[in-house]
């Protein structure tokens, strides 16, 4: 049973931690005055981490032949990961964490259903169908609810 829980409690676990980073980030953005730094300082810590896994999993280098095939546009995650950690930096404050996060996960669903339908950036098609459809429009009432 824990084997097939497991994967939901990560996922849960990843939720809570983006709220941690987007608390931390905007309380640095306070104290040092800056976006920009607090955003950067958030990818410097990430690099790190990032780095220390690559070599406690003794990851080796991908080679450039296989590099050299990816597509261009597989690259750019990282540009999004920043407009997502600068928007929160500057909104987080503003909205509170809850809302902001209800937000997100509104627009994130919003998009995956489009991404679904139309089958976007080599995933598989799924239509929207009424189940999914009622889903989101909870998701969206959830976030009036929060808001208020």
């Amino acid at each position: 049973m824990l084997k097939a829980v497991f994967p939901f409690l990560l996922a849960v676990a990843a939720g809570v931690s983006i709220v941690i980073q987007q608390v931390l980030n905007a309380n640095l953005r306070g104290a040092l005055n800056s976006t920009a730094w607090s955003g950067f300082t958030s990818y410097v810590v990430g690099v790190a981490c990032m780095a220390v896994l690559v070599v406690a999993l003794q990851d080796p280098l991908p080679p450039a032949s296989l590099m050299a095939r990816v597509p261009w546009w597989a690259w750019s995650g990282g540009l999004f990961g920043a407009i997502f950690i600068g928007l929160a930096i500057l909104l987080v404050p503003k909205l509170g964490a809850a809302t902001f996060l209800a937000l997100v996960v509104a627009g994130q669903m919003l998009a995956s259903m489009t991404f679904d339908h139309f089958g976007l950036l080599g995933l598989a098609q799924r239509s929207f169908d009424l189940p999914r459809l009622i889903g989101v429009a909870l998701l969206i009432g959830g976030v009036i609810l929060i808001r208020r």
